[in-house]
């Protein structure tokens, strides 16, 4: 069962959509994912070196592409950020 916790690394807007596009998927070419978040190549990079640097993000480079993939870390970690992120809002829905 996962620990549902507020995860620091994942919660900025840019690194939890990356998490959550490559949660769905084995692995996914580094210009899609700049696309689907329309940002730059170097603002892409700075996220993705963050999320390395925790080792939930891994970079392959195959001929001349990048995938991006989820750790099973980083799967975890995403896992228990969304769970607390759940909690977060049952606990305000509660008190309407």
């Amino acid at each position: 069962m996962t620990r549902a916790a507020f995860d620091e690394v994942i919660h900025a807007p840019n690194r939890l959509q990356i998490c959550s596009m490559l949660a769905a998927v084995d692995a996914m070419e580094f210009p899609v994912v700049r696309e689907a978040l329309d940002v730059s190549d170097s603002v892409l990079s700075k996220h993705v070196t963050v999320l390395q640097a925790a080792q939930y993000a891994s970079i392959t480079k195959v001929r001349r592409r990048t995938w991006l993939a989820l750790t099973a870390q980083g799967r975890q970690a995403l896992a228990g950020h969304v769970a607390e992120l759940r909690r977060i809002v049952e606990r305000a829905e509660d008190g309407r």
